[in-house]
């Protein structure tokens, strides 16, 4: 297993960026917008750490973040097997609450709640029971 990123969201881009990286130190490693989706994900590092990265997710609509614990997103692992992994979890209670339908990507919450995006190393095809399971609560 390896750990990826830790991804937050953020209401003013420039402000983020200005406390990440000129008040912290951070560099910015990586850039997305995603017209459809309208979002942007920037990925930060610690210079000469860049494995183990912050995401800080902008929404385009301007939703308020709130108060609440949506403001921190979700952990991210990478896994060798993300079949071995979710059924693993999934015989031990825990609900896949996106699962690995495309072989890819699963979402699942640990006891406390937070969410836990499980990425498979490298692709695997897409088999059942996951390709045919549907999406449980929120993630």
């Amino acid at each position: 297993m390896k750990y990826l990123h830790t991804m937050i969201r953020i209401s003013n881009v420039e402000r983020s960026l200005d406390f990440y990286c000129n008040g912290l130190g951070l560099i910015e490693t990586k850039r997305i917008e995603n017209e459809q989706g309208k979002f942007t994900l920037i990925f930060l590092a610690a210079p000469g750490d860049e494995k183990a990265e912050l995401e800080l997710t902008y929404n385009w609509d301007g939703v308020k973040l709130g108060d609440g614990s949506r403001n921190f997103g979700h952990l991210a692992y990478r896994v060798e097997n993300i079949y071995e992994t979710c059924e693993r979890l999934n015989n031990m209670g825990y609900i896949i609450n996106r699962p690995p339908r495309d072989g890819h990507m699963a979402f699942v919450r640990s006891p406390d709640k937070i969410s836990i995006e499980i990425l498979q190393e490298g692709s695997l095809e897409p088999k059942e029971p996951w390709l045919s399971m549907k999406n449980t609560g929120s993630w």
